[in-house]
């Protein structure tokens, strides 16, 4: 056990082969892919370990490609998420191939961390300062009921290359999170930032903060999404679709009022491949960061 914040990376998506796969693909200089400059970044910021998870089937392509670069920089751990993790005989749903979500994939992390922790996506590039303020968060003394998100401006986390989905956050007057609503297709329009999902056109207004889904928390909080989770399962028994993710558990936490989230103002720059026109505009990003010495020239030598 360490006593410095661990970093749990969702990265049961990565697929098994590395042909066009954006969790395996390299986009750094030398070949890195975007979940390394997480790590080098959760390194410096204090971290002292780092959790992945993962598909069964691809945990030995994983290990072969990220375990050689890590050896003796950081502590490294294993989890798996699969369709049967904490699901109980009588609830397996047989037909259902889709995965359960971001938040079943953090409760499937439950036994190997025991500290404060940050979850991300592996296939996301969140930025140094961002690993700062929620390193210097997690490294103080976290208190059970209170967690924290890193916040990201809207108009710094929009592709120039088609619409998006983000999590809309709503805030009260301490800048807490209040609620968030998942807004889709999302892009610019001449100069306003207009949403069209769900048969409504709003419009978002600039410095709008919205989750990237950079997340916070107090190892207590295991018990409660495992909580809610005993709770989702049973009542969507007959959807093979439905998900579990992370801002429904922020959204219960927060209207049951058994926990408040601190927006934390570090997400600076942000950038992710949604679309395959996104891979030059990110190879480009990363290649201006090495150039500013932001980043080694290798990042693992």
């Amino acid at each position: 056990m360490t006593n410095k914040p661990t970093l749990l990376l969702l990265a049961a998506g990565m697929g098994s082969r590395y042909g066009g796969n954006k969790q395996i693909d390299g986009f750094g200089p030398n070949g890195e892919t975007i979940l390394e400059y997480s790590i080098f970044d959760a390194i410096r910021a204090g971290f002292g370990k780092v959790v992945f998870i993962v598909r069964d089937e691809i945990l030995e392509v994983a290990k072969e490609k990220f375990l050689p670069k890590l050896q003796g920089k950081i502590e490294v751990d294993w989890v798996i998420q699969s369709l049967d993790s904490f699901v109980p005989a009588e609830l397996k749903q047989a037909e259902r191939v889709k995965p359960f979500g971001t938040a079943h994939a953090v409760l499937c992390a439950k036994d190997a961390i025991k500290e404060p922790f940050a979850v991300i996506n592996a296939d996301d590039f969140y930025g140094k300062e961002a690993f700062d303020v929620l390193g210097k968060f997690l490294s103080s003394d976290v208190k059970p009921n209170l967690h924290a998100m890193v916040g990201y401006a809207i108009q710094n986390v929009l592709s120039e290359n088609g619409t998006v989905s983000r999590g809309v956050c709503e805030t009260n007057e301490k800048g807490q999170l209040i609620g968030m609503v998942e807004r889709t297709s999302i892009a610019r329009e001449g100069e306003e930032i207009v949403s069209k999902g769900e048969n409504e056109i709003l419009e978002i207004a600039e410095g709008t903060p919205v989750s990237m889904n950079f997340w916070g928390f107090h190892q207590d909080v295991f018990a409660d999404i495992e909580q809610m989770w005993n709770e989702f399962l049973p009542a969507n028994l007959s959807n093979l679709k439905s998900e579990f993710y992370i801002p429904t558990v922020a959204n219960n936490l927060i209207k049951a009022d058994k926990a408040a989230f601190e927006i934390l103002e570090g997400g600076k720059v942000w950038f992710g491949v949604t679309y395959t026109e996104d891979k030059p505009v990110v190879i480009e990003a990363l290649k201006k960061l090495h150039d500013n010495g932001e980043y080694p020239a290798d990042l693992w030598k």
